[in-house]
Formats: structure tokens, C-alpha cells, sequence
């Protein structure tokens, strides 16, 4: 959704530049990374800080208020392997890597803040300056979720004040009610705000429905759970829409905090539930402003393309621009085919997941045949072989992880992919999941009601699934309805330009913006991740933001309207951007000023901090 700028010199040198990008992409030697040219536009690489060589390994990004020191999330080798590169063999395997930013051009590694074994950081990476009357400097704010036996979760203070001397205040507080036996339950995203007397963080609890969990950190070194919240079904269910029916996943993924006319107001990234805003003048006692909801129909791909599709939701992160009149979410959607699942016995169609690393559904691969139930798959668990036609196992979530129910499956031999349907309890039954899992077969994820129904069972009861824990009543080897599920392009996750003022209870969605490639079948596979990641809007213009794109690098946005006056005038234009001659993968993206200038950071995953400024 493109619009002419009105300084047309200064388009047709974008123009001209961004052909010039468009036309060196090309496919990495093992099909990793989309490739570029470097920078345009408005903006300019000023240094890179490599602090590893270990793809994947770099997370979030975070700078301290006085933008001198910049903290870069060690998310932690595969499989919680000690991380050589953290400092030695004796250091945990993750935490977060301090960088000397003083000198923009000059970068440098000063120091390391090790998490406990087994805990990772990731999303969650902030630096916030606290006033209360029992801390006064700045705290760095890490999630923490577990990778290993002996992880912990909750959230992690540390006062860098000093960021040479970086000093534990607290770790792994968090909500204790979860699965976690005693430990607080993971956390997935934080974010802390200072209101003068009292401070707080937000988290995002991994482990329950109420996962809106909210800290009382005035006294740091002894936070307090103050509340909890599910918008699934706090406020009168109003956060989940009704349609269309595949943006079933609604949980909370991220949040900021700003203080708004005088209001704390809370901007929650809820997945398919879209993008909520509460009122935490009162953390405690959250009450709701208004939300956002998704299109019937996917415009973005829709304008893209001509599919008229169902979106696929995924609410990931967001920020609120300088002036407040507009927020900015990022969808973050690392399938570019949308599964069409179909029980062919009985012609019925069905809502599905992918499995996260698994081979794809898509225009080459499907899942076609007869299912038969094979249990629980778990070590020890009798192994049940395919029967004649029926070669995809049908099996029941609880007790193993994922991967180990696929391995299973895969070590009795001649499946050509895995079905997998909920389990019985809260949270469970009709909800579905996106399955962390590895196998070198396709899996999907599906709700238990779907499960009964490709098994001919007619006596599922929603009610008692959800007050139940015992096993689905279907013999080993039972044969099941034949299914097919297939793919159609509906292209990776994009940004979202949204109106702040309240109509209806609803915030408008004014415009949406994707790179070319995101939206092109013949970028599915084999240029990297092509999903939008983060956002963050610029400190000292609010017309202007900055994308990290993952393998579509850094993007530099304009919001132009052609009417001032009116807001649905508004457009997302693309002005500039960074992809480098070998590619990125950058994850984390956040902003600072520094002597009047526009100062961007980008975390870039293989590799560690990119820094960027905006040139006029």
C-alpha cells in the first residue's frame, strides 16, 4: 500500500535504489538468506559488534536511557549446550552479552551477564529507569524460559547503572501456580514502566490461560504478583472475535506500557485476539479500553495477490508512534502456505497447525490418506505400524514432549506424517496449539473435538474434557477417517498501521505493509524467514518507524497522508532500509537519540548488533 511522496526528486533516488536492492536479491549457497545491496534511503549503517558466528544464537536488543551501553539476549546453544562463546566452558549457556556504544562507530563487547543453566532469554529485553523510593538507577529486564531440567522461568532484575558492573538484584520471580513444581513459570516477553512511586513489570506467562501476569517491582529485590489476567475471558470475552474461525490461537505474545494523557495505558499484542489496550492506572485492577479486530478478509494479501483469504491473525508486537495518534503491530507468521485440512470420509473441513520444524506443508508436500490411532507415542508406549492404507498415526497429546510422540512415530517405520489432538483439561480440549516440535515427517496439531471426529467417535462431551484428564477410549490401532491436508500461498507475516482513536470499542486498522518478496510464491522457501519481527517507532518523529524483517533485513517506514486531516488517508511507505550483500536475520530492533540524530540498533541472529542512523 504505496503512496507518492511529495519531494519527487527524493522518490525516484528511493525508487531507483530500491530496484537496485530488489534486483540483487538472490538465493544464499544453502538457500538461507535473501541478499541485498546494503543500505538506502534514509538510512545509513554506521558499525557492526560481532559478538558470535553461531546462527540463531543472537536474540533481543535493549539500550540503556542514556544510550551509551546496548545489552544483546544470548538465547542459548541448541539443546542448553554450555556456550564457549559466552566466556568459557564454565559459564551457563545464555544470557546477555553488554556492548560499549559510546562510540557509534567503534563498538565493543564489555561484558556478559550469564543467565542460570538451562534458562533462556529471548523477547523479553528491556533497560528501565526506576525512581522509587527503594531503587533509584537503571534495571535490566530479562525473560527467562526454560531449554533444559534444570531451567527456571519467571523474570530477572539486574541494576546496570553501572553497566561495567552489572549487579543481581532478583531472578525468577514470576507466577508460581503453573506446571513448574515450585518454580515461577516461564515467561516469554517483560516489560517493566515507572510511574515515580511505584514501578512494575508486565509478563507473558508461558504455562497458563491467565497470562497476563503483572509485578509489583517497586521494592526490586522483592517483587509481588499483583495480578493475572485471561482476555479470553476477562471483560466479557470481547477481545475474541467470533470470525473468521481459524484465529482460534488467542494468548497473550508481547506489551508495552506508556503514559498517555495522563493514563497508563497497556498495549497488549494477543495473538489472534489482535491488539488490546487496558487502563493500569490501577495495575492490580486492569480495566479494558478497547481492541482491535482482524479483517473477514486478508487485505494485505488480498491487495498483494488477488487470494481472498482468511488472515491468519498472529499479533506480535507493537508500539505506539511519538505523537500517540497511530500504533504500529507486527504479525509475525513464519508459514507462507495456509493448510487446507479436510476429512475426506466424512467431507468435512478442519481447523490445523503446523509443527514448527518439520517439513512443510505447501504446493509440494501434502498429507494424504487414512489415519490410525497409535496412543500417546511415548518412550515405553507399545509402537503401533501402519496398516495397509492408513500411514498417518493419529496421536494423543499429553504425558512426552512433541518431538519425542514424532521420533516414536518415525522409529515404528512407514507413517508419512503425524496428527496430533489435544488433551483432555483446562486450557486444553478445543484449543489449538503451534507444536514446538522436530521430525523429519509433516505434523500437524489439532483440537481434540477433531481428534473424535476423524476417529468416528460421536461421544465427545466439551464439558467434561475440560473438568477430565483421562485418555482418549480408542483402542491401539483402531483405523480412523481418511484426511487430506494441503496448502495454498497466503504469504508471511506483515505490519499493520492502526488508528488510536476509539470507534465502537475498536481501534481501526488503517493500512498494512509487506515486502515484495513476503507476498511472492517464489519466496516461500529458500531465502530465510521473510516474516516481519519487531517494531520500533522513532523517539523524535513520529512519522517514521523501523522494522526488523528477519531475512528481509531492516526496513525504515513513513506514515504519509494525503489528507492530514483525516486518518484513513494514512499510508505505511517504505523510505529506506538495510539488507546486507550476505543477508541478515534480525530479530530485535530498537531506537534511541543521540546528538539529534536518530540512533537504530538492530540484533541480527547470526552475527550480533548492526547500529543504523537515519539520514535526512
Amino acid at each position: 500500500m504505496k503512496k507518492v511522496s511529495i519531494a519527487i526528486l527524493l522518490t525516484l533516488a528511493l525508487v531507483l535504489s530500491t530496484i537496485g536492492v530488489a534486483t540483487a536479491h538472490q538465493d544464499g549457497p544453502s538457500g538461507a538468506h535473501l541478499f541485498g545491496t546494503g543500505a538506502w534511503g534514509n538510512i545509513e549503517l554506521l558499525s557492526v559488534a560481532e559478538v558470535t558466528q553461531t546462527a540463531g544464537l543472537v536474540a533481543d536488543v535493549a539500550v540503556n536511557p542514556a544510550g551509551t551501553y546496548a545489552f544483546l539476549a544470548n538465547w542459548g546453544e541448541a539443546k542448553c549446550a554450555l556456550n564457549s562463546e559466552a566466556g568459557g566452558q564454565n559459564n551457563p549457556d545464555a544470557g546477555a552479552w553488554i556492548v560499549d556504544i559510546r562510540d557509534l562507530t567503534n563498538p565493543t563487547t564489555v561484558g556478559f551477564i550469564p543467565s542460570s543453566q538451562d534458562s533462556r532469554p529471548g523477547e523479553g529485553m528491556q533497560v528501565v529507569h526506576i525512581t522509587t523510593q527503594f531503587f533509584n538507577g537503571d534495571l535490566l529486564v530479562m525473560n527467562n524460559e526454560q531449554c533444559g531440567k534444570n531451567g527456571k522461568g519467571g523474570v530477572s532484575l539486574y541494576d546496570v547503572t553501572n553497566p561495567l558492573k552489572p549487579y543481581k538484584v532478583s531472578e525468577h520471580f514470576g507466577d508460581r501456580g503453573g506446571v513448574s513444581a515450585g518454580d515461577s513459570n516461564d515467561i516469554h516477553s517483560a516489560f517493566a514502566w515507572d510511574t515515580g512511586p511505584n514501578a512494575y513489570v508486565v509478563m507473558t506467562d508461558n504455562f497458563e490461560g491467565t497470562d497476563v501476569d503483572i509485578l509489583d517491582i517497586t521494592k526490586p529485590n522483592r517483587p509481588r504478583l499483583i495480578a493475572e489476567l485471561d482476555l479470553n475471558t476477562a471483560f466479557g470475552g470481547a477481545v475474541v472475535q467470533s470470525s473468521p474461525s481459524n484465529l482460534t490461537e488467542v494468548f497473550l505474545h508481547d506489551m508495552v506500557v506508556k503514559n498517555i494523557g495522563g493514563n497508563w495505558v497497556m498495549l497488549l499484542s494477543y495473538w489472534d485476539g489482535g491488539y488490546v489496550q487496558l487502563n493500569v492506572n490501577n495495575p492490580a485492577n486492569p480495566t479494558l479500553i478497547g481492541d482491535t479486530d482482524y479483517a473477514a478478509i486478508d487485505p494485505q494479501l488480498l491487495e498483494s495477490t488477488g487470494a481472498s483469504l482468511a488472515p491468519e491473525g498472529n499479533g506480535h508486537q507493537n508500539e505506539f508512534t511519538l505523537d500517540n495518534k497511530f500504533f504500529i503491530g507486527t504479525d509475525e507468521d513464519f508459514a507462507p502456505y495456509q493448510m487446507v485440512a479436510t476429512n475426506t470420509t466424512d467431507a468435512v473441513v478442519f481447523e490445523a497447525t503446523q509443527g514448527s520444524d518439520t517439513p512443510q506443508i505447501d504446493t509440494v508436500t501434502s498429507l494424504v490418506g487414512q489415519t490410525v490411532f497409535v496412543g500417546r507415542a511415548c518412550n515405553g508406549d507399545p509402537a503401533v505400524s501402519p496398516a495397509g492404507s492408513a500411514k498417518i498415526a493419529l496421536v494423543e497429546r499429553g504425558l512426552c514432549t512433541f518431538t519425542e510422540k514424532l521420533a516414536n512415530v518415525e522409529a515404528a517405520g512407514g507413517y508419512d506424517g503425524v496428527v496430533v489432538f489435544n488433551r483432555e483439561g483446562a486450557d486444553a480440549c478445543s484449543a489449538l496449539l503451534t507444536m514446538s516440535v522436530e521430525g523429519s515427517i509433516p505434523a500437524i496439531f489439532v483440537n481434540r473435538p477433531t481428534g473424535y471426529a476423524l476417529m468416528n467417535d460421536g461421544t465427545y462431551n466439551e464439558a467434561a474434557c475440560l473438568a477430565g484428564a483421562s485418555q482418549a477410549p480408542f483402542a491401539l490401532g483402531t483405523l480412523g477417517d481418511s484426511t487430506s491436508v494441503t496448502a495454498e500461498f497466503n504469504g508471511w507475516g506483515y505490519v499493520h498501521l492502526f488508528s488510536n482513536t476509539l470507534v465502537g470499542g475498536k481501534f481501526a486498522d488503517l493500512d498494512t505493509f509487506a515486502i515484495p518478496e513476503a507476498m511472492n510464491p517464489s519466496f516461500a522457501s529458500g531465502y530465510g524467514d521473510l516474516s516481519v519481527h519487531e517494531v520500533a517507532t522513532d523517539p523524535q518523529d513520529a512519522e517514521f518507524a523501523y522494522l526488523s524483517y528477519y531475512a528481509g533485513g531492516l526496513r525504515s517506514l513513513e506514515i504519509q497522508c494525503s489528507n492530514p486531516l483525516d486518518e484513513t488517508t494514512c499510508e505505511l511507505v517504505e523510505v529506506g532500509g538495510y539488507l546486507d550483500e550476505e543477508g541478515n536475520n534480525f530479530w530485535g530492533v530498537e531506537t534511541f537519540v543521540r546528538n539529534g540524530q536518530t540512533i537504530i540498533l538492530g540484533s541480527d541472529r547470526d552475527s550480533g548488533l548492526w547500529i543504523f542512523r537515519r539520514t535526512p
